[in-house]
């Protein structure tokens, strides 16, 4: 079944594709009929500003009834992002342990990714040793999600 023909998608991959979110870009996968991939720009005035961020988007077939599973593929220093590229984000959990609501389409998932990138949550942390770092050594965890941005998430031109 090819999720990314029905009415909805093609309205939501429409808009995400001629008029993106400020720092974002979406595409559908090569040879995919579920799966698209986004880049998000690291938000500015953040330790993952200048950074470019790449990220794969799942579509279940029971979307919008049930959340995209995104992940990040580039390697991400954060305590709600996992060395897999899993994030800790309410809106991407069914209830009751989760938010997520069909009303939510892709846009806004990813504009909450980029929230959460800016302001991380170590209350709720995917990675408990960079949560600690974040909540009691903000100056460490910052120069360390700097340089891994620089490392992993960073174009050199040559």
């Amino acid at each position: 079944m090819n999720l990314l023909n029905t009415p909805r998608l093609k309205k939501e991959l429409g808009q995400l594709l001629n008029k993106p979110p400020f720092g974002i870009k979406v595409n559908v996968k090569e040879g995919s009929t579920s799966v698209l991939e986004a880049e998000l720009h690291g938000p500015k005035d953040s330790p993952y500003e200048n950074g470019i961020f790449k990220l794969q988007i799942e579509l279940p077939v029971k979307y919008p009834f049930e959340p995209p599973r995104v992940t990040f593929i580039t390697p991400v220093y954060h305590p709600n992002i996992d060395s897999g590229g899993r994030i800790c984000l309410d809106i991407l959990k069914m209830p009751p342990s989760g938010a997520w609501k069909p009303l939510i389409n892709i846009e806004g998932v990813l504009v909450a990714i980029c929230n959460l990138m800016n302001c991380p949550n170590p209350n709720d942390p995917l990675v408990l040793d960079i949560a600690k770092e974040f909540k009691n050594d903000k100056e460490t965890f910052e120069s360390k999600a700097k340089h891994y941005t620089k490392e992993h998430a960073t174009l050199v031109t040559v």
